[in-house]
């Protein structure tokens, strides 16, 4: 396990060719040893620590062109800050459903922070285990708990 006691449950990382290509809840990935393994814990546990705001482990998603672009767009959002489906949406020239399903499809959640993402009209949805509370918990730890009031 790289955290066994984080905010949203314990959490385990899979990798491959030194690159994070997933983060899973409540068991333990492939990533069990070295140096990658090393600064995953060091930087998730910076993060939920709230002395950490941006990410510098190196991603490999697997997904299409829109899913690279859209990764890409997740991580452009700053700590603490939020974007709608709609916006990004616009941005990357598809409609909001496709954004709530890359959302759904996103295999590195909090180092891609779909949590940074709302509906128009409220949370949206949440793809990590905990569901909405894990989004909220995640928005609080970023102080955009406001945002939930």
């Amino acid at each position: 396990m790289i955290l066994d006691d984080s905010p949203v449950g314990p959490l385990g990382v899979d990798a491959t060719d030194g690159a994070i290509t997933r983060l899973i809840w409540g068991q333990e990935g492939t990533l069990l040893h070295g140096p990658l393994y090393d600064q995953a814990k060091a930087e998730l546990t910076a993060y939920f620590a709230g002395d950490l705001h941006d990410f510098t482990l190196p991603l490999a998603p697997r997904g299409s062109a829109f899913q690279q672009d859209f990764y890409a767009a997740l991580c452009a959002i700053p700590f603490g800050e939020t974007r709608t489906y709609g916006d990004l949406a616009e941005d990357l020239g598809v409609s909001a459903q496709a954004i709530g399903q890359a959302c759904g499809a996103n295999p590195i959640a909090i180092l891609i922070p779909c949590h940074r993402v709302l509906s128009a009209t409220g949370l949206g949805g949440y793809s990590g285990a905990g569901g909405i509370e894990a989004k909220v918990t995640l928005l609080r730890l970023e102080g955009a708990g406001s945002l939930l009031i």
